[in-house]
């Protein structure tokens, strides 16, 4: 009997375990965490804060889980996702900046629009919520939503207050025009500062916002709005004069060309140039590194320019969702794109980062909040974008504006390093871009 109990005892013992280990299997089924990979382009701050964003949705809920990947620069992780793509193993989520958003657009069975996410997961979804300037920029001609705003930002002007201060110039008043700013840079100059003026984004500001400020057409075809047979036109008498400008400054010693993206930012918040012009999304590296106090004004103009100035445009990027997708993670991408649009969590990712709220509730609860009148700087990049826009002034949307903004970068370059005249280096990009832009239409019609 003692062996007929002890042979009991182990064969209950061995089913109790295998219940339990199929209990644990089906739990483990059940509850399995579906994950969203989301490929960004955000580093130093921005990248902190992004990583922030993804563990504050991981922990709002527990079935999916969103997994923040940096994959380089935007057309690094844009390159990046192409070729994973036609592997089979995109990611589901890709940040574009905005210069990719005609590419992304025409890229035929590659994306999945939000419109169409939002409506699969069965999340509601009103396009009228964002502010109509970004929204309209990541619309199709058909009116549907193809990506999710997310860091939309635009361009701005900072100056160094206590630079200013020492240079006895009024540390309150930022120069409007650019005039006034050439003649701060001779000021900081004669004060024995090493850099007046720099710029982050070369092509973004001086020729594609330039544009917009100043009410001139940057292409053809309401900037590419209007047609895939958009071409550029940025080398008019205003470009030419702005561009010629600039080189004669940086002969003068007082501009100095740092780097083609955000590298100058550091020429700024380290001290050393006394004014930049660059993202507004700048801000949070600029406040977090800067040792003394400074302030973001509007972009300046010229002041005997018609028109100006109008308002600037939509920057930074915006979320993709690649195809081929179970529905479960479209779910999963629909529930973190609600998550972003939240009032609460876009109110702070505008007031840390510099970057546009997307939402007019958003803006209306950060300026109910009390915090414009507490941070000056932030509000002013929403005030250049709330103005009613024009057909020259609305955004650019184009193709192959990837390459186009690379071959901008080179022929500025050339004027920089007194290779090329204003003019020659303005209509070789012209023309440059221009074949791209024919390329792009064949392909696309």
């Amino acid at each position: 009997m003692k062996f007929t109990s002890t042979k009991l005892t182990c064969s209950a013992k061995y089913r109790a375990a295998l219940a339990l280990l199929v209990m644990s299997a089906f739990s483990s089924s059940a509850y399995a965490v579906t994950e969203i990979s989301w490929w960004h382009s955000m580093t130093g701050a921005l990248g902190e804060r992004v990583n922030g964003l993804a563990e504050q949705f991981n922990k709002s809920q527990s079935d999916y889980k969103v997994v923040a990947v940096y994959k380089g620069s935007y057309d690094e992780a844009m390159a990046a996702a192409i070729a994973a793509y036609r592997a089979g193993n995109a990611p589901h989520v890709l940040q574009v900046f905005e210069v990719g958003t005609a590419t992304m657009m025409y890229s035929k069975g590659a994306i999945k629009p939000v419109s169409e996410v939002m409506k699969l997961a069965g999340e509601k979804f009103d396009a009228s919520v964002y502010i109509p300037a970004v929204a309209g920029y990541y619309t199709s001609p058909k009116g549907e939503m193809v990506s999710f705003p997310f860091n939309s930002s635009t361009t701005v002007f900072y100056y160094n207050k206590d630079m200013f201060a020492k240079a006895g110039m009024d540390p309150n008043k930022a120069p409007s025009t650019w005039q006034e700013v050439v003649a701060a840079a001779a000021r900081l100059k004669a004060n024995g500062e090493k850099c007046g003026f720099t710029t982050g984004w070369q092509t973004w500001v001086h020729l594609e916002s330039f544009s917009a400020w100043h009410n001139v057409e940057f292409a053809s075809k309401g900037n590419g709005f209007g047609g895939l047979d958009a071409r550029l036109k940025f080398n008019s008498p205003l470009h030419v004069k702005h561009i010629e400008n600039m080189a004669n400054w940086a002969k003068q010693g007082y501009f100095t060309y740092a780097g083609r993206k955000n590298e100058p930012e550091a020429k700024f918040y380290s001290g050393e140039c006394g004014m930049l012009t660059s993202s507004s999304s700048a801000y949070g590296n600029v406040s977090k590194n800067a040792k003394f106090k400074f302030a973001v004004a509007p972009l300046p103009y010229y002041s005997d320019a018609k028109g100006a100035p109008q308002n600037t445009i939509i920057g930074g990027a915006s979320l993709w969702t690649m195809s081929g997708k179970k529905n479960d993670e479209y779910k999963g991408v629909a529930k973190f794109y609600k998550f972003l649009s939240q009032p609460e969590v876009q109110a702070k990712w505008h007031q840390e980062t510099g970057y546009l709220p997307i939402t007019n509730a958003a803006y209306e609860l950060t300026k109910k909040s009390g915090f414009y009148d507490k941070t000056p700087g932030p509000n002013v990049a929403v005030q250049q974008m709330i103005v009613k826009t024009t057909e020259k002034s609305r955004g650019i949307r184009l193709g192959n504006f990837v390459q186009i903004r690379t071959i901008m970068d080179e022929e500025l370059e050339s004027v920089w390093a007194g290779k090329k005249t204003a003019k020659d280096a303005l209509d070789a990009a012209v023309a440059r871009g221009n074949d791209l832009l024919e390329r792009f239409e064949k392909a696309n019609k």
